[in-house]
């Protein structure tokens, strides 16, 4: 059997008469209490930048990571997504909130049943490939996708099928995760044959897309800032590797695409366009556990009603050290629009106030309420990716007239560094944001903040080496198996 699996219609049937996710979950990285159970659809980083490849100065990347901590070695089943959600990257190119494009991808699983005779009855097999991971006829299980583009609403908006440029189909195969070397010779060159040329509806000139398994490249000791910032706070930074998530990998969805396929009428006061992004996973709202399971494989579960939004993720660590604990779910399940009723996390915020305390003497919170916040968090900063008119409202938000830094100048401290290509004028993947992040949370964009100009650091620092120079940018994930082949 080689066939794509379908999804029962039963769901429609049972929903709202069975276990429901809800509306008020989500996450990043693990810090919502309802995405703990579905980490399939936990967003942990979301990248938006203008490209910095050789020859595509004139394209906007954008990069939603999905499913973390991955250890590399998580077989048989590794890290496939999930076919019964929905993951979104919106664009926001109106200034109004609300999104105006959508690039929707859809997951499905392709099923082919290995089988080997032993002693006259035919076995199926237990591993996910059983020789050469590159020949499908030795996959058990693998995934395709389709990417949606929706204009206005993302439920009752326009929907068009984007398609490969190459072969005129809608579906696009996802590589397996790296399984290691004796079932991928170069798992580098096998990957790179999953990016694709796409054609999107509405947008003259190509762009490429990639859904796969990559190294993770968010810098962060992540244990110790959870320890109650169990570090030196203004110690060295580490410029060898990714702290706490430097063996783990992640799987990303990365498009880049034509910068006047994204901009629309927000600009800044000077007239340069402005793009804000985020990113999304939504579930069904019902689920029922399915005693028996076919044959094939599937039905464990069966999936039913309206999509829920599980998911959310724009700036950086918002919902890790700026939403309460109470209201890290809620936040996750709602949309830019509605963010004035969490303003007063923005505006008068806890961490400073806990960093002051951790710290008696070394860091002093600044003065409430902060407005300078409001900027960095909620409306871009002005004379560089705030539009005018803007909806306060948390997203990455993008100038692509500012021109990009190659990779061997960028500054991983972005506008702080004086680098105003990087964080938060988008972020790329080197951009050290949780540095960024305390710095100015303890003042660094307010002139009579006590600690304005102290280099708050978490300790560690990408080596910017580990990432490459082309499209998709973040680093071949790592082998599940270090043996040769």
């Amino acid at each position: 059997m080689n066939a794509v699996i379908k999804r029962s219609g039963l769901a429609l049937a049972i929903a709202g008469v069975c276990l429901t996710a809800g509306t008020t979950y989500a996450s990043s990285h693990r810090e919502a209490p309802f995405i703990t159970e579905i980490p399939k659809v936990d967003g942990t980083d979301f990248y938006m930048f203008r490209s910095y490849e050789a020859n595509r100065e004139n394209f906007v990347t954008l990069i939603a990571n999905y499913l973390p901590l991955q250890d590399a070695y998580g077989g048989p089943n590794y890290f496939d997504l999930d076919e019964d959600a929905i993951y979104e990257i919106h664009i926001d190119n109106s200034g109004n909130a609300r999104e105006d494009i959508t690039f929707q991808f859809q997951m499905q699983d392709v099923m082919n049943d290995i089988q080997l005779d032993i002693g006259g009855e035919m076995v199926s097999v237990p591993l996910k490939n059983i020789g050469d991971a590159t020949d499908n006829a030795n996959v058990q299980m693998r995934q395709e996708y389709t990417v949606t583009v929706i204009r206005g609403d993302r439920r009752t908006g326009t929907r068009q099928t984007a398609t490969n440029a190459t072969t005129g189909q809608g579906t696009f195969a996802k590589p397996l995760d790296n399984i290691g070397g004796k079932s991928f010779a170069d798992y580098g060159a096998y990957a790179d044959q999953h990016i694709f040329d796409i054609a999107v509806p509405g947008c003259s000139t190509e762009g490429k897309v990639f859904v796969g398994q990559r190294k993770e490249a968010f810098a962060v000791n992540l244990g110790e800032i959870f320890d109650l910032v169990n570090t030196n706070p203004l110690g060295l930074r580490d410029g060898e590797g990714a702290g706490d998530l430097a063996d783990k990998n992640t799987t990303s969805f990365a498009l880049e695409l034509p910068s006047a396929c994204l901009t629309g009428s927000a600009q800044t006061a000077s007239g340069d366009p402005v793009i804000g992004g985020w990113t999304t996973a939504s579930v069904r709202q019902a689920r029922v556990i399915n005693p028996a399971p076919t044959a094939d494989g599937k039905g464990a579960t069966v999936e039913g009603g309206a999509y829920t939004q599980v998911s959310r993720l724009g700036m950086p660590l918002v919902n890790e050290v700026v939403i309460g604990l109470k209201d890290k779910d809620r936040f996750n399940a709602s949309e830019p629009k509605d963010d004035g009723q969490f303003a007063t996390y923005v505006t008068n915020p806890t961490l400073p106030a806990l960093l002051e305390i951790l710290f008696a003497g070394t860091a002093v919170a600044p003065a409430t309420p902060r407005n300078d916040l409001v900027t960095a968090f909620l409306t871009g900063v002005p004379d560089v990716n705030s539009p005018e008119g803007v909806t306060t409202s948390e997203m990455l938000r993008l100038n692509p007239s500012i021109p990009a830094t190659m990779a061997g100048a960028q500054n991983d401290l972005g506008v702080l560094g004086g680098d105003n290509a990087g964080f938060p004028n988008g972020r790329r993947p080197v951009d050290d944001t949780v540095d960024i992040a305390l710095r100015v949370v303890m003042g660094a964009l307010t002139d009579d903040a006590p600690n304005k100009d102290a280099e708050f650091t978490d300790g560690v620092q990408l080596d910017p080496t580990e990432l490459q120079e082309v499209f998709p940018y973040l680093a071949t994930p790592i082998a599940g198996s270090p043996n040769d082949a």
